[in-house]
């Protein structure tokens, strides 16, 4: 089974890209949907990588919409012309375009609270990030992923392993999604649970 940071495409719960955002594909080589799939992991690495490096960064950076659009560009910078660009168009999730900015910045802010009072452990704030993150929608697309990341880079920075991410699960991405919607309903449980699966 793939690594849930790479379940991308046609999958249900991928993002539908709009034909404007499609134009911006920066290798002329790609051709097929299987082809994108492996060029854009093979970016994602590199990013995570980055991200992860023992060079430990401070919560407060992990947290910073700096590094948050700076992760996404890094993920995408070999794959799309927008990395890294706030999205300008709505999605089938996801808030409206016009607030994402605003709104990824205060749920950045909202873990870092949650960290500075030890609101909640610091798997649950990680997790509680994530769902958050998706929530918000703020790319075109590669959303999940860069949220995934996110979560590990702030569970890095606050020396605690990374997340599973259900890797070995032969029903890893339906898991997933159904974790996601369990929270959004306000049950975090099947998230915090999959997050270590």
């Amino acid at each position: 089974m793939k690594d849930p940071r790479s379940l991308v495409g046609d999958a249900p719960g991928a993002t539908p890209l709009d034909p404007d955002e499609a134009e911006g594909l920066l290798p002329s080589h790609v051709t097929t949907r299987e082809q994108l799939n492996a060029w854009e992991q093979m970016n994602i690495a590199e990013a995570d990588v980055w991200a992860t490096s023992r060079r430990r960064r401070a919560s407060a950076v992990v947290l910073s919409p700096e590094f948050a659009e700076n992760l996404h560009r890094r993920m995408f910078n070999q794959t799309w012309l927008w990395a890294g660009t706030y999205r300008r168009s709505g999605k089938n999730i996801g808030l409206p375009a016009n607030s994402v900015r605003v709104a990824l910045r205060d749920r950045l802010a909202d873990a870092g609270v949650w960290l500075a009072h030890a609101v909640f452990d610091v798997d649950e704030i990680a997790a509680r990030l994530h769902h958050q993150l998706v929530v918000v929608h703020p790319w075109p697309n590669g959303n999940g992923r860069w949220a995934r990341i996110m979560a590990d880079s702030l569970l890095h920075a606050e020396r605690r392993p990374r997340f599973s991410w259900g890797v070995g699960r032969t029903d890893a991405r339906a898991a997933y999604l159904a974790s996601l919607k369990a929270a959004d309903r306000g049950n975090l449980g099947p998230l915090r649970s999959f997050v270590r699966s």
